[in-house]
């Protein structure tokens, strides 16, 4: 049975791109084998159904499709339902991933037939908690307390934020722990309360003190620490803490990469996510040289070994526009760089 479905997962990961309809047909022939749990058969069986499951997910993301992705969320609850609950919990947030990448996803979209992430995230924290998965339900309501601070909806963030807080202390998951802080202090600092933003990051380093905390989750402290000490002004503080969020995701990336050209199995998402944390933060650094009145730093920073990389994309150039107009102190190029990098001057800098 393991040879028959290893033999369809390999024929629909090689048609997928060419003919995604076949694959579809193949991967949900994979999915409707039942497979038990006592012989090693079907364990095999079981890890081609959750190679079918992220395959296919991944073909509904491609297409836009997340009704089905949807679909293919619930056969993964009743498939994991006798398996380990941390091998569910990474198939479970695997699966969430590849729809937040969704347009309609993350929208207030009117078709109530179309789910919206929210919706999933919801539907899915029920699930777990019913099932009796608490990390996964924690894991899972962080991300939906993120899912409503990029909709404005405060509110609801804090309310789920007010309820992880307590179990996360009982539990002393010092890691989740400082996520939920660090996300608490983002709602507070788009709510413009900088006290009690500042007092949610000192309670998220606090935690992070605690224990290992891996360069990602360091970085994004690193940013917030960076955007509270801009909101009042203190850039020469702030640049120094973009500078070494900065440093830590280019240095993450560069890592990944390494070990992809070795083979030994580098993190795509992980590059992915990295390289634009670090973009992020490279455009933080920029700004606050501009408003130090620095603006000629501005390029001695982007011919960097870390920096250059980035200085083409296009965040990094509207910073390099905005610098050109400081330093010749021209309005017109400072209006000419607002219509030529509209999409990214429109939204605020910080958030």
């Amino acid at each position: 049975m393991s040879t028959d479905t290893s033999s369809l997962l390999s024929q629909a990961v090689s048609q997928r791109s060419s003919n995604p309809r076949q694959a579809e047909k193949l991967f949900k022939q994979i999915l409707s084998v039942k497979a038990g749990k006592s012989t090693e058969n079907d364990v095999d069986v079981t890890r081609d159904q959750e190679t079918a499951l992220v395959e296919l997910g991944e073909l509904y993301r491609d297409e836009g499709n997340a009704v089905e992705l949807e679909k293919v969320l619930l056969m993964a609850r009743e498939i994991t339902s006798t398996t380990a609950k941390a091998k569910t919990a990474k198939l479970i947030l695997q699966l969430v991933n590849l729809f937040s990448t969704l347009p309609l996803a993350s929208s207030k979209t009117t078709n109530s037939s179309v789910p919206t992430l929210q919706s999933v995230l919801t539907s899915s924290i029920e699930w777990a908690r019913s099932t009796h998965r608490l990390f996964l339900a924690q894991s899972l309501s962080l991300r939906l307390a993120s899912a409503h601070l990029s909709t404005h909806a405060y509110r609801p963030a804090l309310n789920l934020v007010n309820t992880l807080l307590p179990e996360l202390k009982r539990l002393d998951d010092k890691l989740l722990l400082a996520e939920v802080h660090l996300l608490e202090s983002r709602v507070y600092q788009s709510l413009k309360n900088l006290p009690k933003a500042k007092a949610a990051l000192t309670s998220a380093r606090t935690a992070a003190n605690a224990i290992y905390c891996p360069p990602n989750a360091q970085a994004r402290l690193d940013v917030q620490s960076g955007i509270l000490h801009a909101e009042d002004g203190d850039w020469k503080t702030s640049y120094s803490y973009f500078f070494e969020a900065f440093e830590g995701l280019s240095n993450l990336v560069e890592n990944d990469r390494g070990r992809a050209s070795s083979g030994s199995g580098g993190n795509d998402v992980g590059v992915a996510g990295a390289g634009v944390g670090a973009i992020t933060a490279l455009k933080y650094m920029l700004l606050c040289k501009i408003m130090m009145n620095l603006p000629e730093d501005v390029t001695t920073l982007l011919s960097g070994k870390l920096a250059a990389k980035y200085a083409t994309h296009r965040e990094v150039e509207s910073m390099k526009a905005v610098a050109r107009a400081h330093a010749n102190r021209n309005l017109k190029e400072f209006r000419a760089a607002l219509r030529d990098y509209k999409e990214g001057m429109a939204r605020p800098v910080f958030g």
